[in-house]
Formats: C-alpha cells, sequence, structure tokens
C-alpha cells in the first residue's frame, strides 16, 4: 500500500502528515511538527532554511521508524521568498523574510520605471511591496550576479533533498515574472529586475515526479527511500485543490495567517476593475487560475494572542468576543500598519484613536474587532468578485478551509455577513492537497474531481446557514474603507 507524506510548512509552524488510501478513504495523521518563524540575522529578517531541512530530516526518520520503507514526498510553503544558489550548490545567504521591511518603497520606485497597470496586464498578479519582483529590485545586485539559480523555498527544499532544480508553476506564478498567455517568463521584466532567463530552472507542472530522495546526502539519519512529488507547491494552491467544491457555483476563503478569498477559474481576469481592486490570478494545479483576493487573515489574531503572552486560547478569544456587542468600530484588515507590527493590539488601538472610533480595551473586545471587521471583508469582497466574474459566476457555497475553519464564530459571522451558506473544512486542506497531488502522479486517482469526491467521503464538514444580518452595517463598512480614513496615516 502506498504511502504518501505532506511537508506542510507555514510561516509559524511545519509539520509533516502521513496519508493513505484505504477502503476508499484518506486517512491522515501528524508525524512531527515544528516551529518556524524568521529572525534578524545581517540587518534583514531571514527563514532559517537549514533548520527547516533539519526538521524535515528528523520527521522523515520518524516515518522510516514508525514502519514506512517508502514513500512518496511532497512539498509546500509560503509563496514570494526565495533563496540564491551559487554554481556549487551552496546558498549565497539565508532567504529573506517577505515581512521585512526592505521593500516599503519598492513599489514606488518600481513606478519610474514601468506602471503598475502595464504591470498587472503582463502577470495578472496583484500589487503587493512583498511580491518577489519588487524583492528583486531591491536586491543586492553583486548577490544577483553570484547567482548561478534562484529557486522558491519548497523548490530549494526539493533541490536539496534531490539535486533537481525546477521551479513548479502555482508558486512560480506569485514571482510576478510570469505571463499568463503565454505561460512563459517575461523577459521585459526579468531585465528591469536584473535576473537572467538561464537563471531560473525550467518551469514544470504541479505533479512532476522530482527524483528520489539522495539519502547518501544525509548519513546521520535513518531514511526511508522517498519519492519526491513537485506538488502545488504554493501553499494556497494546495489549501485549494485540498477544497472539495462541486461544480461551477461556489467560492473558497483558505483560512490561515492569510485569508485567500476566490473562485477557481480557467482565464486570468485582467481586468482594469480587478487591477483597482487588487485581485490576483495565481496560477493552480491542471491549468486552472486562482482568481483571489489576499486579505490579513488570522495573523491580526495570532498577533493578538502573542501580545497577551497567550494568555488565552483561540477559542477562549473566541468566546470572550462572542460576549461582546458587535460592530462598534470598522478597521481595514489589509493597512500596512497591520503586516508587520511590533504590538497588534498598540497598532488595532491606534488605528481605532486615528480614525475617532471607540477604541477597543479588553482581549474580548479585541478579539470582537479582529472577527467582526474579517467577515465584513469577507462579505464585501464577496459582492466584488461576483461583480467581475458574472452572473454566471454567482456563489452559492463558500467553503472555509484551513485552520481557521475551526472558528464557528467566525464561521457563523462570514455567513451572516456574505448571506451564503459557509461549508467549514477541512482544516488540513493544505497537507490534504499536497497528498492529493501526489496520488494523481502515483496514478491512485485518474483526476482531481476524483480526488476531491474521496475527500468529501473522508473527513467531516460543519454547515454554517446565514442568520439575519443588517444590511445598514456592511454598506456602513463599505463607506469608511471607500473613503481610506488612514491612507495618509
Amino acid at each position: 500500500m502506498k504511502k504518501y507524506i505532506a511537508i506542510d510548512i507555514g510561516a509559524s509552524s511545519g509539520r509533516l502528515m502521513e496519508s493513505e488510501l484505504i477502503d476508499g478513504q484518506l486517512t491522515l495523521h501528524e508525524v512531527h511538527r515544528f516551529k518556524n518563524e524568521f529572525r534578524l540575522l545581517e540587518g534583514f529578517q531571514r527563514w532559517d532554511i537549514h533548520y527547516l531541512i533539519q526538521e524535515i530530516l528528523i520527521g522523515l526518520e520518524k516515518v522510516k521508524r514508525n514502519g514506512t520503507s517508502h514513500c512518496f514526498v511532497g512539498i509546500d510553503t509560503w509563496a514570494v521568498d526565495y533563496c540564491l544558489v551559487d554554481k556549487t550548490g551552496g546558498l549565497l545567504g539565508e532567504p529573506i523574510a517577505y515581512r521585512d521591511n526592505r521593500t516599503k518603497d519598492a513599489v514606488e520606485d518600481f513606478q519610474r520605471v514601468m506602471s503598475l497597470e502595464k504591470l498587472y496586464e503582463k502577470t495578472g498578479i496583484q500589487i503587493q511591496s512583498f511580491n518577489t519582483i519588487f524583492q528583486l529590485l531591491v536586491e543586492k545586485k553583486e548577490l544577483l550576479e553570484a547567482a548561478d539559480k534562484l529557486l522558491l523555498i519548497p523548490d530549494y527544499l526539493g533541490y536539496v533533498f534531490t539535486g533537481r532544480g525546477v521551479m513548479e508553476k502555482t508558486n512560480a506564478s506569485t514571482m510576478q515574472l510570469l505571463n499568463p498567455g503565454s505561460e512563459s517568463w517575461d523577459e521585459e521584466l526579468l531585465k528591469l529586475v536584473g535576473i537572467k532567463k538561464e537563471q531560473l530552472p525550467p518551469l514544470v507542472d504541479a505533479g512532476t515526479i522530482l527524483g528520489s530522495l539522495l539519502k547518501e546526502k544525509f548519513v546521520d539519519f535513518d531514511l526511508p527511500a522517498a519519492t519526491f512529488v513537485s506538488v502545488a507547491s504554493h501553499d494556497t494552491a494546495s489549501a485549494i485543490l485540498g477544497t472539495p467544491g462541486q461544480g461551477s457555483d461556489w467560492g473558497y476563503i483558505s483560512s490561515g495567517t492569510w485569508s485567500l478569498l476566490g473562485i477557481e477559474t480557467t482565464v486570468a481576469n485582467v481586468s482594469r476593475e480587478a487591477f483597482s481592486e487588487n485581485y490576483t490570478n495565481e496560477w493552480g494545479a491542471h491549468n486552472t487560475i486562482r482568481f483571489l483576493k489576499n486579505i490579513m487573515g488570522m495573523w491580526l489574531i495570532q498577533e493578538t494572542a502573542r501580545m497577551q503572552k497567550y494568555e488565552y486560547s483561540y477559542p477562549e478569544l473566541a468566546e470572550l468576543a462572542a460576549k461582546e456587542p458587535p460592530f462598534q468600530q470598522f478597521i481595514d484588515v489589509n493597512h500596512h500598519s497591520f503586516l508587520n507590527p511590533e504590538n497588534m493590539i498598540a497598532a488595532i488601538q491606534n488605528y481605532c484613536k486615528a480614525t475617532g472610533q471607540l477604541v477597543p480595551e479588553t482581549p474580548g473586545a479585541i478579539a470582537r474587532c479582529i472577527y467582526d471587521n474579517l467577515a465584513l471583508c469577507y462579505a464585501s469582497e464577496l459582492e466584488k468578485l461576483e461583480r467581475m466574474t458574472g452572473t454566471n459566476e454567482k456563489i452559492n457555497t463558500l467553503h472555509i478551509v484551513g485552520g481557521g475553519s475551526n472558528n464557528k464564530f467566525l464561521n457563523q459571522l462570514t455567513a451572516d455577513a456574505t448571506q451564503i451558506e459557509i461549508s467549514a473544512g477541512p482544516s488540513e486542506a493544505t497537507a490534504i492537497g499536497n497528498i492529493l497531488m501526489q496520488m494523481v502522479a502515483a496514478k491512485e486517482f485518474a483526476s482531481i474531481e476524483e480526488g476531491r469526491n474521496c475527500i468529501l467521503k473522508s473527513f467531516a464538514f460543519s454547515k454554517h446557514l446565514p442568520q439575519a444580518f443588517d444590511r445598514k452595517v456592511l454598506e456602513q463598512y463599505q463607506k469608511f474603507i471607500a473613503e481610506g480614513a488612514m491612507e495618509n496615516e
């Protein structure tokens, strides 16, 4: 019986999940979990990639110890960040994290040589200061010149373990250097940021067999024989694969540190409205497009809990929030002041002060402010999404997947604000999507659709039906955001 290992690494933690297909159902259990965080090193916030490699090896050793002698393995991580590798295969410095402030002026600098509208027309990717194109714009030129190849994080990890360097398409699309029409690198953009086409490895589709684990490189570890697969290596792409949507009338929120709200389609939307609303056309597996909006998601509550020294668990914060009166203040959850503040609680309170609103003081009030405004943001963006994609794409079911799908309080707020039925789960959609792609590559499933049907039979889901909601609240929120109360603060 074939065994599959999903290596799923997010911005705050990573884990190895093992799965197999038994009696037509997917099993899933955690083998190893580890923390992940960036830290200040040599003047920049950097990821400890060597630590991640060691933790993966520890996890694979546990897989072997548990009795699995051979397995398939896929790696997914966050997007946009990269490793520069020299001709010997050595790393030219630890990769810099997207939340580092080195790109704070990069968008403005870019506009001196090309309009953002033209950039969007070329790539279909939303404008975010941390996108790879802007990171490369401010990268040290001597490092770019010394680099033999540039690899995104999951591709670099795959390169370390198999010796084969590729660029998996779903993640590569987030770099904002690919043209969705030609499905190739845009040479004008490459020249603009100082990257040669030869420095970029071959593009491969999700589901490509990468190669065998080079066990001889890691003699200190007792490892299983492993076949690595280039899965949909952007964690959002894997999460959407793990979303069991049926038909064409569904949307999704991949709810984790970020909330990704969108639809699965086949044609990129690079309209003027899509550009002005900052929607993105990230590539998905099997020639799909993830037309979505990036929303600052559970990061706000995660950082709030951290500032409170984790005195309250996430369920406890939701319980406290439920006891507070609703909609006491509006905040733009995507405001730059929330991207990486020293103190999230202070950032929220300062925002409310600056906009002349009631300042939340208690843990419950702060949590309520976050959850209310996430739900309002979801509802507002869903209306824009339906408008941009036409009446034929009206969404009747919204799937919430990922860790945030466990938050019943926020799920119900979202159902109420959107007036759409919510299907919550699976919470492990990213790992499941990672495994689904491996299973397609290994011929366990004939198609993505067959795999999604199996997901429906294998995991539990919860339904949240919309209750009465005052439409005026949403309209007031939309007016507040449209006026940009904090734009110039």
